[in-house]
C-alpha cells in the first residue's frame, strides 16, 4: 500500500446552503463512530480510512455489529493483487443473519417492511413475520433442488415477496440475479442464460398507471430461451386467473410456501461466497454480470447508509427504485442490517396524481427519501403546489443518485420537499462499487449539486491522464485502494473486469466519470467519460450544458450530446423538453441557445437545440445519452439497450434532424 494524496472534503463556504444543526450532529452515527475510534478531526478520519483499510473495515464491522459465526483471522489479503483482494479471511458469515435473524430475536415486532401497491393496498411485515416468510421460502427452494451456489433469477415488481426471495436465496447460500421488472423477454433471457439460472421467480402481473401488465408471458418467453431453467415460481401479485401455465415446470408461490415449515437454520458461508449476480448495461457488447459476496455489497451498503444517510433503528427509508437497479437490493439489505424499516412501492411516482410520492411520505411518516434527479425534474414540472399540500415534517434526510444534478431541480427538491432543513445526500458510485464513491455526510456543510466528501473508506481522487492528482480542474475519478464492496469480477469474464477498470493506470481503479474538486474541497461529478463532449479541444460534460439549458424558464428537462464535426471534432447538440403549456418556436430555440452560450462561452454554443416530447430513459429514470448520440449520428453499434423504458423516444430523436 502506498501513501495517498490528501483526500479533500467540504469546508464551510458562503455558497453552502445547508449546515448541520445541533440536532443532526447529536444524532449522527458517524460522529459516534469517530468518538469510539478516538478521532476528533474529520480530516484524520478520511486520512486513516483511506490509508489503513484493515483498521477501518474492522472498525466498521464492530460499529455496525456485524456478527460472524466464526471470527476472521485477517481483515484483508491482497496477495493476489489489489484487483483481487479477499476480505475477512478465515471467517464464517451470512449477511441474512445480520439483516434478519438477529433482529427477529431482539426486536421481533419492529416493522421490517412497509409496502404500498400502486392500486393502494398496504402491508406491513415485522421482523418476526419476515423471518417466518423467508424461512418458508428457503425450505421451498430446497424442495425445488436449489442449493448453495445455484443461481435464481428474480423478475418481480418491488413487493414484499421480492425482498423475501432475495433473503431466502441468501439464507440457503444460493445466488440471486435481480432483473428489472420492465424488461422485454430477450433482456430477461440474456441474464438467465449467462448466469445459467436453475429457477426463475416471477409474478403473474402488476399495475402501471392503472393498467395491468402481464408479467408471466414475458417470463415464459424468457424461460423458453433459457435451457438451464428447471422451474418458474409465480407469485400471484395481480390475482390473474388467466395466467399461462406450463405443467411440471410452473408452481404457484402460495402453494409451495404454504406447505413449508417456518424454521430454517441459516447456512454458514465464507465471507467471499457470492450471494448476488447483478448485471450492468454496457456501452458495447452484452451486459456485464458483477459478482457480489456476503461480506461485500451488504456491508458496504450498510456502512454508506449509516455514515452518509445516518439511517438508524426506527427510521423508514423509501428509495424510489426497482429490484433490477442496484439501489433495490441496496435498500433492502442495508436498511434491514441497520434494524430500520424499508418502504417498498411498485408503482409510478405521479399516479393517480402528481403528489403520489409526497402523499406516501406523509401517510407513512417516511424519514429518508431517495429519488433520481430526472424524477425530480419531471415532478417539479407538475408544480410545487402538489408538494405543499402535504406534511413532510417526518423527513430527516433526502437522497439523490443515478446522474448529476442540475442546480434548479436540486434547489427545488431542497426547498420544497426538504423545507430547506433536510440535507440532500448526493450519492454516486455504481453497481460494481456496491454503493458510493462520493457522497455527503450530515456533519459537514453542503453546497448545491455537490458532494461534501469522498465516502469514508474510499481512497478516491481526481487525476490527469498520467494518474497525478489534480485540484480545481476536470479529471478522471479514480480509487487508489481496495474496499469491501468492490465487485469480485464479472461473471465468467475476469479479463473484461480488468479491462473495464484496471487497464488505464497501474493499480488504480478508473471509474469512468469526469469529476472536479473545488477550492473549498467540494466534489462534483460532470458526467461519464464516454459522454464527454470535446469541441475544438475544449472538454465539457453534458451536465454542464444541461444545467445551462434548464436554467431557461421554458425548459423542463434537457440532454446534451456531442456530434461529429469536420473542423471542431465535435459540436454540442441539445435536446430539450419544454414545460407544460410552452409553445415551440424558432425564437424560443434561439433564446435557449443564447442562454447556454452566455453561461458556457461562445466556443460551446450549441450547434442545434432540438425540441422533443421525451428523452430515452431507463426504468430508474436515468437518461441514456449514448443511445441519443448513437441514433442521432446513425452509429452502427447502439450498445446494450435492454434497460430502455421508452423506445419511442429514440424514434423522435431520429426524426428530429
Amino acid at each position: 500500500m502506498t501513501d495517498q494524496p490528501t483526500i479533500p472534503f467540504a469546508h464551510d463556504s458562503a455558497a453552502a446552503v445547508w449546515r448541520p444543526s445541533a440536532e443532526y450532529i447529536e444524532r449522527s452515527r458517524l460522529r459516534r463512530f469517530m468518538q469510539q475510534q478516538g478521532i476528533s478531526d474529520y480530516a484524520e478520519l478520511m486520512r486513516r480510512s483511506a490509508s489503513d483499510i484493515s483498521w477501518f473495515w474492522d472498525a466498521v464491522v464492530k460499529d455496525l455489529d456485524i456478527q460472524f459465526y466464526k471470527p476472521y483471522t485477517q481483515v484483508v489479503d491482497t496477495s493476489q493483487g489489489i484487483q483481487w483482494p479477499r476480505w475477512f479471511v478465515g471467517g464464517e458469515y451470512n449477511y441474512v443473519h445480520d439483516a434478519l435473524d438477529k433482529h427477529a430475536v431482539a426486536t421481533p415486532d419492529q416493522p421490517a417492511i412497509i409496502y404500498e401497491a400502486e392500486e393502494g393496498e398496504v402491508r406491513t411485515l415485522s421482523y418476526a413475520q419476515l423471518l417466518a416468510e423467508v424461512n418458508k421460502l428457503a425450505n421451498g427452494l430446497r424442495e425445488l433442488g436449489i442449493g448453495k451456489g445455484d443461481r435464481v433469477g428474480i423478475f418481480m415488481p418491488l413487493c414484499p415477496e421480492t425482498a423475501i426471495a432475495t433473503l431466502a436465496c441468501g439464507k440457503i447460500g444460493a445466488i440471486f440475479i435481480p432483473i428489472f421488472s420492465g424488461y422485454a423477454p430477450t433482456a430477461v433471457a440474456s441474464r438467465l442464460q449467462d448466469g445459467e439460472a436453475k429457477l426463475l421467480i416471477t409474478a403473474d402481473g402488476f399495475y402501471r398507471r392503472g393498467k395491468a401488465i402481464n408479467m408471466k408471458e414475458v417470463a415464459d418467453e424468457a424461460a423458453a430461451q433459457s435451457p438451464s431453467i428447471e422451474h418458474v415460481l409465480v407469485y400471484k401479485r395481480a390475482g390473474r386467473s388467466d395466467a399461462p401455465w406450463t405443467a411440471g415446470r410452473d408452481l404457484w408461490w402460495d402453494e409451495l410456501v404454504g406447505r413449508q415449515s417456518d424454521k430454517y437454520e441459516t447456512e454458514r458461508t465464507d465471507p467471499e461466497d457470492p450471494y448476488m449476480l447483478i448485471y450492468t448495461s454496457g456501452t458495447t457488447g452484452k451486459p456485464k454480470g458483477a459478482q457480489h459476496v456476503h461480506c461485500g455489497f451488504p456491508l458496504k451498503g450498510a456502512q454508506d447508509m449509516a455514515h452518509c444517510f445516518d439511517v438508524q433503528a426506527g427510521d423508514i427509508l423509501f428509495w424510489f427504485t426497482d429490484i433490477g437497479w442496484m439501489m433495490g437490493p441496496w435498500a433492502i439489505s442495508s436498511t434491514l442490517i441497520l434494524g430500520a424499516t424499508v418502504f417498498l412501492y411498485d408503482g409510478t411516482p405521479d399516479y393517480p396524481h402528481p403528489d403520489r410520492v409526497w402523499d406516501i411520505v406523509e401517510r407513512h411518516r417516511v424519514t429518508h427519501l431517495g429519488i433520481s434527479p430526472t424524477a425530480i425534474r419531471s415532478l417539479m414540472g407538475q408544480g410545487e403546489e402538489w408538494v405543499k399540500q402535504h406534511d413532510l415534517s417526518s423527513l430527516k434526510v433526502l437522497g439523490g443518485t443515478g446522474e448529476p444534478w442540475n442546480p434548479e431541480p436540486w434547489r427545488w427538491y431542497f426547498e420544497n420537499v426538504g423545507g430547506s432543513r433536510c440535507p440532500i445526500i448526493n450519492y454516486s458510485g455504481g453497481t460494481e462499487i456496491s454503493g458510493g464513491i462520493l457522497g455527503c455526510v450530515t456533519l459537514l456543510p453542503i453546497k448545491p449539486i455537490s458532494f461534501n466528501t469522498a465516502i469514508p473508506g474510499m481512497a478516491a481522487d481526481v487525476v490527469d491522464d498520467a494518474g497525478n492528482a489534480v485540484r480545481g480542474a476536470v479529471g478522471e475519478l479514480v480509487i487508489r485502494q481496495p474496499w469491501v464492496g468492490m465487485t469480485r469480477g464479472f461473471w465468467k469474464a475476469p479479463e473484461r473486469y480488468i479491462e473495464a477498470y484496471w487497464s488505464r493506470l497501474p493499480n488504480i481503479w478508473v471509474h469512468g466519470d469526469w469529476a472536479q474538486i473545488d477550492e473549498d474541497g467540494y466534489w462534483y461529478i460532470l458526467g461519464r467519460s464516454d459522454d464527454t463532449i470535446k469541441v475544438a479541444g475544449k472538454r465539457v460534460g453534458p451536465a454542464e450544458v444541461e444545467s445551462a439549458a434548464v436554467s431557461h424558464p421554458a425548459v423542463q428537462e434537457a440532454a446534451a450530446i456531442g456530434a461529429p464535426h469536420e473542423l471542431k471534432g465535435e459540436v454540442v447538440i441539445c435536446f430539450v423538453i419544454l414545460r407544460p403549456g410552452v409553445v415551440e418556436s424558432e425564437a424560443l430555440r434561439k433564446e435557449i441557445e443564447d442562454t447556454i452560450t452566455s453561461q458556457l462561452g461562445k466556443s460551446l454554443k450549441p450547434e442545434a437545440v432540438r425540441f422533443v416530447r421525451e428523452l430515452p430513459k431507463t426504468r430508474n429514470a436515468k437518461i441514456i445519452r449514448r443511445a441519443i448520440r448513437a441514433v442521432y449520428t446513425h452509429a452502427e453499434n447502439m450498445g446494450d439497450l435492454s434497460s430502455l423504458e421508452n423506445p419511442s423516444a429514440l424514434e423522435e430523436i431520429a426524426n428530429s434532424r
